[in-house]
């Protein structure tokens, strides 16, 4: 039975045939068109030939492997949701696939109804972030501006990778107010990490550097236990 998602387009990048053969089965069975690519040339192709929904791309691929191929995406000004399958599952092939700009990452082996569940939070995400919100984000002395995807601290550029731009989005959108890091990784990267990862505590600390380093003020700050606030208040 086909759900109401059927119109919607997904590009499967996999150069492992049975695996492809599988998402390719799931996917279809919950109502989505699936186009196969078995190496990362191909799938640049059909990138720039088509309009896709979301992308899936493993991350070791022929002739471009799924770092590059994501990058490229990005550099197009493409903003597809994308998700990355690997074997690789440490925090720093995490951290290397989010700055590439993936939306989401699974580490083989997986179930095909978690992947079904990441596909739909993260075409809900996008749906949500067509809608206008404001044109610029502002606290104290930051600035993000929206549409030219630049970020300003005390009136000097600072250069985000897409995933230090989307925590420091959200937490623009909810300052003065702790986030935990649950909260964080679901509403940042739609998704749920192990309790025991220092994931979004790396990527916390990437954003201080580049946000708080610099300046006497820091806006950036630790509730121990607890997790993470923007305030001008300490």
């Amino acid at each position: 039975m086909k759900n109401k998602k059927e119109n919607l387009k997904i590009l499967v990048v996999e150069d492992d045939q049975r695996v492809s053969e599988l998402i390719n089965r799931g996917l279809e069975e919950n109502g989505f068109d699936v186009v196969l690519a078995y190496d990362g040339l191909s799938g640049k192709k059909l990138i720039e030939q088509s309009e896709f929904d979301l992308i899936i791309t493993d991350i070791i691929l022929p002739k471009i492997d799924g770092i590059d191929l994501c990058k490229l995406i990005r550099q197009r000004s493409i903003h597809v949701p994308i998700i990355m399958l690997t074997a690789l599952g440490t925090t720093d092939d995490k951290v290397e696939g989010f700055d590439a700009g993936a939306d989401d990452y699974m580490v083989k082996p997986f179930e095909i109804r978690e992947l079904i569940v990441r596909i739909k939070a993260l075409l809900k995400r996008s749906k949500n972030s067509v809608r206008a919100m404001s044109n610029v984000l502002k606290y104290a002395d930051v600035e993000m501006h929206m549409d030219t995807k630049e970020v300003y601290r005390g009136g000097e550029e600072v250069h985000l990778t897409p995933k230090e731009f989307n925590l420091l989005k959200y937490m623009l959108m909810n300052p003065e107010r702790v986030l935990s890091r649950a909260e964080i990784a679901e509403n940042v990267w739609n998704t749920h990490f192990d309790t025991g990862t220092n994931f979004i505590d790396v990527y916390i600390n990437y954003l201080r550097k580049k946000i708080d380093k610099s300046f006497e003020k820091k806006l950036i700050h630790t509730k121990s236990g607890m997790g993470f606030i923007l305030t001008d208040q300490k």
